[in-house]
């Protein structure tokens, strides 16, 4: 996600549902892209209805000006 780090509160609520789901999200890269805006990139792993509905909550976060979901497998199936 891209978000605004200048809309109020906006670190502690993503902060929050970081702590939430802390058992999805596996790992999490910040980036400071420049004065206003941050970048946020998660690794998260679960069931897919779970990990659809941490994007939805993190995308529709107030601030947030971008994000995508990208899913892959874990590779446990692959030859």
């Amino acid at each position: 996600i891209v978000y605004s780090h200048s809309v109020r509160e906006i670190t502690d609520i993503l902060t929050e549902l970081h702590h939430h789901y802390h058992a999805e999200i596996i790992s999490c890269m910040h980036v400071h892209l420049d004065e206003h805006n941050c970048l946020e990139v998660l690794a998260v792993k679960g069931k897919v209805g779970n990990i659809k509905k941490i994007a939805d909550k993190l995308i529709a976060t107030r601030g947030v000006k971008h994000g995508k979901l990208v899913m892959t497998t874990t590779g446990k199936d692959l030859t």
